[in-house]
C-alpha cells in the first residue's frame, strides 16, 4: 500500500510537471511569431510607419533570432554541470525581459541593427536557455513515456503563434499600439520564466517511475549515459543530426512560402488558412511522440519517413495540376511534417544516449534547426528567380529522398571509439 501510495503521489506531481513545462514553453515560443510582431517595421513610412525596413531586412532579424537560440540551447547545455538550472532559466527570463523591452523603446526611424541586437540575439539566446532546460528537467519524471512528453512540451512551444500571437496581433492593431503590446510581452514573459525558475526543477533522488514496456524488436534504451565527447563520436549522432536538419529545412522552406503558395492558388484568406494548418504543427509533435512510446524508434522512422515525403510531392502534384485543394492538402502535410524535427531529436537524444547527459547532448542536437531558416531564404530566392514554386518543391522533394535514406541508416549506438 505504501509502494502505491508513492506512486500516486509520484504521477500526480509529474504530470503537473509537464502542465508548467508546457506553459513555459508556450511563451518561450515567442520567437515563432515574428511573421506577425515585425508588422510594425514593415509598415512604410509612407502609409505612417515608424521604419519602413525591407522584408530582406526582417528576415535577417528571423535568421539571427534562429540562429542565437540554437547558440542560446548549446550554451545552456554546456553550462547544465556548471551552473545551476534555476539560475540558467532567471537568465532566460532577464534575456527575454531586457530583449522585449528594449525593442519597445527602439527610436523610430533608426536602422535594424539595434533590433538584431535586441530581439534577435538577446531574445534568441534566453529562449534557447529556457528551451534545453526546461525541456531537460521535465524530461527527467518520464523515463516511461519520453516520446509522449516531448511532443507535450514541443506542442506548447509550436502553439504559441496561435495563442500569444493571436493575441499580440489584436493588441497592436487596437488602441494600445505596437510599443506598449511590446512592454506587455516584456513583462509577461519575463515574470513566467522567472517563476520557472523556482518550479521547474528534476524528481528528487529515489523518486520511483514506471519502466517503459519492452517492444518486440526494438533496441533496448542506451546502457550507459554518454558524455558529449562521447555522443559526437558515433555515427548514431551524426545521422539522427543529419535527418532531423533535412526534415526541420523542409518545413521551414514550406512554411516560409505557404502564404504566397495560397495567394498563387487564389485561396481565400491565406492567413485564416495557415492558421488553421499550423494546428497541425503541433499535432504532428504529439502524434510522432506518441508512436515512439507506443511502438518504438524503427516503426516511427517509417512513419516520419512517409510522411516528410508525401508533403512536398502533393505540393507538385497541386502545383502540376492547378489544384488548390491538393496544394493545400501539401502545405498541411508539410506543417504536420514540421512537428516531427524537434521531437525526433529531442526522442532519439534521450533514447540512444541516456538521460543524465540529456541537457548538454540536446543543447548539441538542437543545433540542427541552424540551416532551417537558410533553407528558407535559398527558396524564396530560387522562386524570386523562376517565378515558379515548382522549382523549389522539387528541390525539397530531393532533400525528402536524403532523409529517408539517411533515416533507414540510423541505429542506435553500440560503442564509442577513444
Amino acid at each position: 500500500m505504501q509502494y502505491d501510495a508513492v506512486m500516486k503521489i509520484n504521477q500526480a506531481e509529474r504530470w503537473l510537471r509537464l502542465f508548467f513545462g508546457f506553459t513555459v514553453l508556450l511563451f518561450a515560443g515567442i520567437i515563432y511569431v515574428w511573421s506577425l510582431l515585425n508588422q510594425p517595421f514593415a509598415l512604410p513610412v509612407s502609409d505612417g510607419g515608424e521604419f519602413g525596413w525591407s522584408t530582406a531586412q526582417l528576415s535577417l532579424n528571423y535568421t539571427i533570432t534562429i540562429v542565437c537560440f540554437c547558440l542560446g540551447g548549446f550554451a545552456g547545455g554546456m553550462l547544465s554541470g556548471k551552473i545551476s538550472s534555476r539560475a540558467r532559466v532567471l537568465a532566460a527570463a532577464a534575456l527575454l525581459f531586457f530583449g522585449f523591452l528594449l525593442t519597445s523603446r527602439l527610436p523610430a526611424g533608426s536602422s535594424p541593427v539595434p533590433l538584431y541586437f535586441t530581439y534577435g540575439v538577446m531574445s534568441g539566446l534566453g529562449v534557447g536557455f529556457a528551451f534545453t532546460t526546461v525541456i531537460g528537467l521535465t524530461a527527467a519524471w518520464f523515463p516511461d513515456k519520453k516520446g509522449l512528453c516531448s511532443g507535450v512540451l514541443l506542442t506548447g512551444f509550436g502553439l504559441t503563434s496561435l495563442i500569444i500571437g493571436s493575441a499580440a496581433d489584436a493588441m497592436m492593431r487596437s488602441a494600445l499600439g505596437w510599443r506598449t503590446t511590446y512592454l506587455i510581452l516584456s513583462v509577461a514573459i519575463g515574470v513566467v520564466l522567472a517563476a520557472a525558475a523556482f518550479i521547474v526543477r528534476p524528481p528528487r533522488e529515489g523518486t520511483l517511475f514506471p519502466q517503459p514496456p519492452e517492444k518486440p524488436g526494438e533496441p533496448p534504451a542506451a546502457g550507459r549515459d554518454y558524455t558529449a565527447g562521447e555522443m559526437i563520436k558515433t555515427s548514431a549522432f551524426w545521422l539522427v543530426f543529419s535527418e532531423v536538419a533535412l526534415v526541420a529545412a523542409i518545413g521551414s522552406a514550406a512554411i516560409a512560402l505557404a502564404k504566397d503558395i495560397l495567394t498563387e492558388f487564389n485561396v481565400g484568406s491565406p492567413a485564416a488558412v495557415i492558421g488553421v494548418i499550423s494546428v497541425l504543427n503541433g499535432a504532428g509533435r504529439l502524434a510522432s511522440g506518441a508512436l515512439f512510446d507506443r511502438v518504438g524508434t524503427r516503426k516511427t522512422k517509417f512513419f516520419i519517413s512517409a510522411f516528410t515525403l508525401a508533403a512536398p510531392v502533393v505540393i507538385v502534384i497541386g502545383i502540376l495540376s492547378g489544384s488548390a485543394p491538393v496544394g493545400v492538402v501539401g502545405l498541411a502535410l508539410c506543417y504536420f511534417s514540421y512537428g516531427f524535427a524537434p521531437t525526433i531529436s529531442s526522442v532519439f537524444t534521450s533514447g540512444f544516449f541516456g538521460a543524465r547527459g540529456f541537457t548538454r547532448n540536446f543543447g548539441i542536437m538542437n543545433l540542427i534547426l541552424v540551416p532551417a531558416p537558410f533553407a528558407a531564404t535559398l527558396s524564396g530566392a530560387i522562386y524570386q528567380s523562376t517565378r515558379s514554386f515548382l522549382v523549389p518543391f522539387l528541390i525539397l522533394t530531393g532533400v525528402a529522398v536524403a532523409a529517408l535514406l539517411v533515416n533507414l541508416a540510423i541505429k542506435e549506438p553500440e560503442g564509442v571509439s577513444h
